[in-house]
C-alpha cells in the first residue's frame, strides 16, 4: 500500500530557504564609554557590509561624543594618536587617511550614523580592529573586525 521511500528523496522534495549573509552589523555606544559588542563578523560573500551606530547614552558629542572606525590593527593606535588634532570637525580622524577602512560620523546621546564600505579589500583571517577614535576612548571601546 505504501512504497519505501528514502530519506533523501523526501529531502529532495522540501525547499529549504538559502540562508542570506548578514551583511550589516549593530552597534551601541554609552555615556560609560562601553560599546555592547567586542567582535563586528563580516562575512565576505557580501559586497558591501554596513556599520550601524546608536548612542544610548544622554551626554552630547562634545562632552561623550562615538563614533566606529575601522582599520588594520596595526594601524589603530596611530590613527588614534592621530585623533586628537584632527578635532570634533574632522570626527577626530585625520581627514582622507589611508588607514582607515571606514568609519561613521561623531554622535552624541540619541543619535545615530552608519557607514557602508566595500568588503573587497578586506582579506578574510586578516586582523582588523574597530573603535571610537573621541580622544582618551579609543584603548576602552575597541573590539575585532572577524572577516570570514
Amino acid at each position: 500500500m505504501f512504497a519505501k521511500v528514502s530519506f533523501a528523496a523526501l529531502l529532495s522534495l522540501v525547499a529549504v530557504p538559502a540562508m542570506a549573509a548578514n551583511c550589516s552589523a549593530d552597534i551601541e555606544g554609552n555615556d560609560a564609554m562601553q560599546f555592547n559588542t567586542k567582535e563586528i563578523v563580516v562575512d565576505k560573500t557580501c559586497d558591501e557590509f554596513t556599520v550601524n551606530l546608536k548612542h544610548v547614552g544622554k551626554l552630547p558629542k562634545a562632552a561623550m561624543g562615538h563614533n566606529v572606525v575601522i582599520t588594520k590593527a596595526e594601524d589603530r593606535q596611530a590613527v588614534a594618536n592621530d585623533a586628537t588634532s584632527a578635532g570634533p570637525a574632522n570626527d577626530y580622524l585625520k581627514p582622507d587617511d589611508a588607514r582607515v577602512i571606514a568609519h561613521t560620523a561623531l554622535i552624541g546621546g540619541g543619535e545615530t550614523a552608519s557607514v557602508t564600505f566595500k568588503t573587497a579589500d578586506l582579506t578574510a583571517g586578516g586582523d582588523y580592529d574597530f573603535f571610537c577614535s573621541f580622544p582618551g576612548h579609543w584603548a576602552i571601546m575597541s573590539g575585532k573586525v572577524v572577516v570570514k
